[in-house]
């Protein structure tokens, strides 16, 4: 029976009541942190720096437990995989999500292989989401139990051919009933707060984040109406988002809405809240995770952003990796550079990533 399994320990209450309930059910489990980002010094892949407070956390946990613990350090490729294109999507004015490239390239990629590699039959995370067989034998990824912490929509990047290979515990449980648990076996880190931000930028503050890492400048530009007249002046294309209203800086007398940014000649577009509603975008980079027939017109729902309604679309392929979506109602504030991702109830179709606007 396959029992061995790796489970990345981050040093938070969710991946440590993981390693916990995989432990219970009588698996062989072994833990790993992964060392990826530091503001105090460059980290490159395997090198032997002291642990920080993640690490240390996580190995507090695996001492409770009694299972081996190891860390790892991957500065390099979280740098090139991660950081780069980050701050190249905001190179080109879109608004990038990065947990889904590090569980592409790191989470699912680096430490999958790893876990292959090294004889482990499954991969873990505390990730809320669900892995199941069907009775045809295929595996699906469906959304979790708890609708305010499913995490579906950063996990639609993974390989199909890893599916059978992961194991999410924590997708049939509420998080109340997750931290319940670390409470009532005592697991250190039970009432550690939970990560709300990007793990790299802990302030939120990427304009920072990317002048202090990066040689790019984005100078002073236009703002302009959807007809193209000059209303005022803006200090960078980096510091607006689609849909942005607040922190704009500058008084039209109405509400004005960030609709359209342009690196390419430093314009910013504001327009009404009406005017963010759009029927159509494309997607590039698309990943399917179920096995259909992908060359035809596909009646799917799609979230379009973490927090977003799913709404129902047409999804129809323009190539092996892009597609077309057409939305039977209008959808506010379609941000190039996020996730979009298509579901059939509970189950994840696929995903991709939203194109910039012409």
């Amino acid at each position: 029976m396959k029992n061995n399994v790796l489970v990345a320990m981050s040093g938070g209450v969710d991946s440590a009541v993981c390693a916990y309930l995989l432990q219970s059910r009588g698996m062989t489990v072994e833990g790993i942190t992964m060392k990826l980002w530091s503001d105090t010094e460059r980290l490159s892949d395997n090198e032997n720096t002291i642990p920080d407070q993640n690490c240390i956390d996580a190995r507090s946990v695996a001492d409770c437990l009694g299972i081996p613990h190891r860390f790892v350090t991957l500065g390099e490729t979280f740098r090139r995989t991660v950081i780069d294109p980050f701050i190249q999507s905001y190179a080109r004015g879109m608004t990038p999500n990065p947990c889904v490239e590090c569980n592409r390239c790191v989470k699912f990629g680096y430490l999958m292989q790893l876990a292959h590699e090294q004889g482990f039959d499954y991969l873990a995370t505390g990730h809320y989401a669900r892995i199941e067989k069907t009775i045809q034998g295929d595996y699906v990824l469906k959304k979790a139990k708890d609708p305010l912490k499913d995490q579906s929509y950063f996990l639609w990047s993974i390989k199909k051919k890893y599916l059978p290979s992961l194991l999410f515990p924590l997708g049939a449980y509420t998080k109340e009933e997750i931290r319940g648990i670390a409470a009532e076996k005592q697991i250190p880190v039970a009432h550690r707060s939970d990560s709300q931000d990007i793990c790299f930028i802990p302030d939120g503050d990427y304009v920072s984040f990317i002048a202090k890492h990066s040689d790019l400048t984005f100078p002073a530009g236009d703002f302009i109406s959807p007809d193209g007249k000059i209303l005022g002046r803006h200090g960078g294309v980096i510091r607006y988002t689609i849909g942005q209203r607040k922190g704009l800086g500058i008084s039209l007398g109405h509400p004005a809405f960030v609709g359209k940014i342009s690196p390419r000649d430093h314009t910013v577009t504001l327009c009404t809240d009406e005017e963010l509603y759009t029927t159509q975008l494309t997607a590039s980079r698309v990943n399917w995770l179920q096995n259909r027939d992908f060359s035809k017109h596909l009646r799917l729902e799609a979230k379009i952003r973490y927090r977003h309604t799913p709404a129902m679309a047409t999804v129809t392929p323009i190539e092996k990796t892009r597609v077309s979506v057409e939305f039977d109602l209008p959808q506010r504030a379609v941000s190039p550079g996020q996730s979009i991702v298509f579901y059939d109830g509970d189950v994840v179709v696929g995903g991709g990533i939203i194109d910039p606007t012409e």
